[in-house]
């Protein structure tokens, strides 16, 4: 459960620190890239391997981990699309709702997973919070020709997650875990270059220093929270049909109170009332 906690605690420090860059006009890519360069960098610093390329390069883990890295880039930029498309709600939910993705498929293949009517119901539950959380109106609407960012959204952060779990259960050990981040933030950093490059072709933006410290900030946590994500499907006691929805809905809880108490955001009746089924979620899935 620790694990959990730590993931929780280390995701929030991360909004925090979004929210950080947003006051401080911080360019999001740049620092994204300089973010996975440095998380990469963790994975090789905390390794009980010896860094080699040619272990790497015939590791069982290697194309999971390429394709994660590429995916967690990719998945940012068309968020940060969403949301000045669509709306930051909608884009968020999408993303937040991403989560059934995995759980699907870890209820479908692996032994240790048990549906139960307890856990649909906290399931419903968590559906419910994440929407009412999210959004300030009763009616979410937007252009239904930007659809497909919605969907890209979704799918694509559901699939890396997938893959995530698919690679802790099956093929990387407690040796091998911080060279397997290693390369998926090295992965991320190197696909965001060739993002930021062409991005430059159409808009060229000065690579600032700002960008570079923040980034480099952004990297540590970074890094602290998949570790305690990937201990937390490995050693937790819980299934990851378990882990990955109770983190998410810890993730909006705290998240929202951290916002209210250090950013003096504004939570609506039908805020609270989600976060009221999200803690509710977390403890129908957790415990019961």
């Amino acid at each position: 459960m620790i694990d959990i906690l730590l993931t929780v605690l280390a995701f929030n420090i991360l909004i925090v620190l979004f929210k950080v860059f947003h006051k401080l006009n911080i360019d999001n890519l740049q620092a994204l890239i300089a973010n996975y360069f440095t998380a990469g960098l963790c994975g090789i610093y905390f390794s009980d391997q010896e860094f080699s390329i040619n272990y790497i390069l015939n590791a069982p883990w290697l194309m999971h981990a390429v394709i994660i890295g590429i995916l967690f880039i990719v998945v940012f930029n068309f968020y940060a699309t969403g949301t000045q498309k669509v709306g930051i709600a909608i884009t968020t939910i999408a993303n937040k709702l991403s989560l059934f993705v995995p759980v699907g498929f870890a209820l479908m293949l692996y032994p240790n997973e048990e549906l139960t009517l307890v856990k649909i119901i906290g399931f419903i539950l968590a559906v419910v919070g994440i929407y009412l959380s999210s959004t300030q109106n009763k009616k979410l609407s937007f252009d239904k020709k930007y659809l497909w960012l919605i969907i890209i959204v979704f799918v694509g952060q559901g699939i890396a997650d997938t893959i995530f779990n698919h690679a802790q259960q099956t093929l990387v050990g407690d040796a091998d875990k911080s060279l397997f981040f290693t390369v998926l933030f090295m992965m991320a950093g190197i696909s965001g270059l060739f993002i930021l490059i062409g991005k430059s072709v159409k808009k060229r933006k000065p690579i600032k220093l700002k960008n570079i410290i923040g980034g480099v900030i952004f990297g540590v946590p970074n890094f602290a929270s998949l570790i305690f994500f990937f201990n937390a499907l490995e050693s937790s006691g819980f299934a990851a049909s378990q882990v990955f929805p109770v983190v998410s809905m810890g993730v909006v809880v705290v998240s929202a109170l951290v916002g209210l108490i250090l950013f003096k955001e504004k939570l609506s009746t039908m805020n609270w009332i989600g976060l009221g089924f999200a803690v509710l979620s977390i403890f129908m899935i957790t415990f019961l």
